[in-house]
């Protein structure tokens, strides 16, 4: 796509996300969304899904989810409906302790990227092969890390797709209040094994 990512960002700083949401659907381009089931993924999904709900939802579940996610994950696909498609690792949960001895921890850095490959990036990759998306709405928001401080509301993704934040700009009240406002249930209970701990990526979006 060719595009002046400097001019739309521009235009869309002053506008909501569900403004947001709207201009990504109208480049009619094949579009996904992502979700962690984690903490406030419902704003996302809530924003989306009362637009379109035919607009892909892909969930990578890493196998390491606690109870509490599962139980939100099913309250809120059946809720809106969601076009739902989930991607698991090739290696199970068990198997990958039992080979690794746990989770590894960020202090042994090979270890733990390969083990983001084999819960994250890989079944995201699969995702992509599958669905073959020009465009993402991901809920990144830029006061979370500072990977995401550089970044906009459009941007493009390292594997060329179109990156699109409606939320972008939202603070934790800003999201609250919308779950509040719109009676959206929460996962209190989240747990990423790649991120270990505050302010880290993922790797899905630092990755191409």
């Amino acid at each position: 796509m060719d595009l002046d990512l400097d001019k739309i960002n521009a235009q869309l700083s002053g506008a909501g996300p569900e403004a947001v949401v709207r201009w990504a659907l109208a480049l009619q381009r094949p579009t996904i969304a992502t979700t962690s089931f984690g903490r406030n993924a419902a704003v996302l999904l809530h924003l989306v899904s009362e637009i379109d709900k035919s607009v892909p939802t892909v969930w990578v579940d890493t196998g390491y989810n606690l109870r509490d996610t599962y139980l939100v994950a099913e309250q809120l696909i059946k809720r809106f409906e969601l076009n739902v498609h989930v991607y698991t690792p090739e290696i199970t949960s068990e198997r990958r302790n039992a080979i690794m001895g746990g989770v590894p921890t960020t202090a042994d850095a090979e270890l733990h990227q390969e083990f983001t490959h084999q819960v994250k990036l890989e079944p995201f990759s699969r995702a992509v092969e599958d669905l073959k998306p020009e465009v993402w709405l991901a809920g990144l928001r830029r006061d979370q890390t500072e990977h995401r401080r550089g970044l906009d509301i459009v941007s493009f993704d390292g594997r060329g797709i179109l990156k699109v934040a409606p939320l972008f700009y939202w603070s934790e009240d800003d999201m609250d209040a919308y779950m509040a406002a719109h009676r959206l249930p929460t996962c209190r209970h989240y747990f990423d094994p790649t991120k270990m701990q505050d302010g880290r990526e993922c790797g899905l979006h630092t990755s191409a």
